[in-house]
């Protein structure tokens, strides 16, 4: 076991209280974090807005993503053995998540070298002057990012690069549940060239740091991702600022009769099980066509039954725990519920500590709480439809809209699900959260605000317009 030290704007900091970090799989303790207070984040907050702060060029901010970029690659090994012993995720998740961050650092230096402002000439009316408008593009003074646990390293990356690269200085709150790698990344950073008065991360109580970050008056934005009930609530008290809410998922996977079905169970498994389904764009819900629906689930039973569910450090597994035992017996309850209302098993369907099975499930009723609300892990309820309009409509029936995958060969079919779902992403033959880390990413409804993340719409909702005009 370790001990692991926070960050006050770079400057190492422990406390009297820690705060244990376990392994899901087998409960061990893998190290602990200073359990900080509200004087801790009012020094955070102090040490950021500080008068004097050289200012990082935009070559400088360049520099400092790339060497941090190389240097996630070259310790890859290391940041994937944390991931998967704090987060439960199986060795190829990890080393998966590794190569993302790594993109989302690259893009962003790729981003901190464009200029970002625009020319308006003046004399474009009757009524127009010989002069010229110009916008620049300035960071916000502070930004206050949450993540979950489920990305453990991804996420942070997502708010931490486009704020390097915006110029933006940032106070992190990662999850308690898996805080360790975001202080191993803070420490690379560092390293890297970052100056502390740029990045400060904080470990403690929700109720000190996270809400203590929501309500600051100096805290200009809030970016957070998690569920839709902490987002709602962080919306009602953030008061007059900025907020960027990436929340829940209830993404379908919308299968028509003429797809190419081995495409179809192929996409299935990748969406329903990576990550041990614990992502928001993760398939919470297989929509199939009736006529091919026989056929579709016997190749999908088929190939479920290959991902292997166990030790998370087994280079053999595919599916690793979820975040922890609670977690697991909420899935659990879920199946035995849609059991209850008529749904059948065809595929595991049990949890043993955290591990929940890769589940395969069919007969799911419309209204079953397993499709109806989010479900955070390996489940994968196969539900019947008439068409793609119906398949649309029971899409657009739920309180989220993130993201949506749809396999067909027919283009006026595609086009249409394009059209009509209520979603923020629609991927064709793909899955739902496919995605490169600069394209914008962002849902409505109970999804989110329609804010967009992605290291490109990051860096503009970081940073405010300023407009001035001279002669010309």
């Amino acid at each position: 076991m370790k001990d692991y030290k926070a960050y006050i704007a770079g400057n190492a900091v422990e406390a009297d209280e820690w705060i244990d970090v376990t392994n899901p799989y087998n409960g061990e303790v893998v190290g602990r974090v200073p359990s900080l207070g509200a004087d801790h984040l009012e020094a955070a907050v102090r040490e950021t807005h500080l008068s004097g702060h050289e200012v990082l060029s935009r070559y400088q901010r360049s520099e400092i993503l790339n060497k941090a970029m190389q240097r996630l690659q070259d310790r890859a090994s290391e940041f994937s053995r944390l991931i998967t012993s704090e987060a439960g995720l199986c060795v190829r998740e990890s080393r998966y998540e590794v190569g993302r961050a790594s993109d989302v650092l690259q893009f962003a230096a790729m981003e901190a070298l464009k200029d970002d402002g625009q020319v308006f000439s003046c004399d474009l009316t009757p009524h127009g002057k010989a002069r010229k408008i110009f916008t620049l593009r300035e960071p916000v003074r502070c930004v206050g990012s949450i993540t979950p646990f489920n990305h453990p390293l991804n996420q942070v990356a997502h708010k931490v690069a486009p704020a390097i690269a915006a110029g933006a200085p940032t106070i992190l709150k990662p999850s308690l549940k898996t805080p360790l790698t975001a202080l191993l990344f803070a420490e690379m950073l560092y390293e890297c060239g970052l100056p502390g008065w740029m990045l400060s991360v904080l470990t403690g109580p929700d109720a000190i740091i996270a809400e203590g970050i929501v309500r600051h008056p100096d805290i200009d934005l809030i970016s957070f991702t998690g569920s839709e009930k902490i987002g709602k609530r962080i919306s009602k008290e953030a008061g007059y600022k900025k907020l960027v809410l990436e929340l829940g998922g209830n993404d379908p996977l919308i299968i028509l009769e003429d797809a190419d079905l081995d495409l179809a169970v192929k996409l299935a498994c990748e969406g329903s099980f990576r990550n041990s389904g614990q992502r928001c764009t993760a398939v919470k819900r297989i929509l199939v066509e009736k006529s091919i629906l026989d056929e579709f689930v016997s190749g999908f039973v088929e190939l479920a039954s290959t991902y292997r569910c166990g030790d998370p450090a087994d280079p053999q597994t595919l599916v690793g725990t979820v975040i922890d035992e609670q977690a697991a017996m909420v899935l659990e309850e879920r199946v035995r519920a849609a059991e209850k209302a008529g749904a059948r098993v065809l595929l595991g369907g049990s949890r043993h500590g955290a591990l929940m099975e890769p589940t395969v499930i069919v007969d799911v009723p419309r209204d079953a709480e397993m499709v109806v609300r989010e479900s955070f892990g390996p489940l994968a309820p196969v539900l019947a439809v008439d068409d793609l309009n119906d398949a649309i409509e029971l899409t657009n029936s739920t309180a989220y809209g993130l993201s949506s995958g749809i396999v067909t060969r027919d283009l006026h079919k595609a086009i249409e699900a394009v059209k009509r779902l209520r979603v923020g992403t629609c991927n064709i033959n793909e899955v739902p959260g496919y995605r490169i880390e600069c394209s914008p990413f962002g849902g409505i409804k109970d999804s989110g605000l329609g804010i967009k993340e992605g290291v490109i719409e990051a860096m503009k909702f970081m940073t405010n317009v300023k407009t001035f005009s001279l002669p010309w």
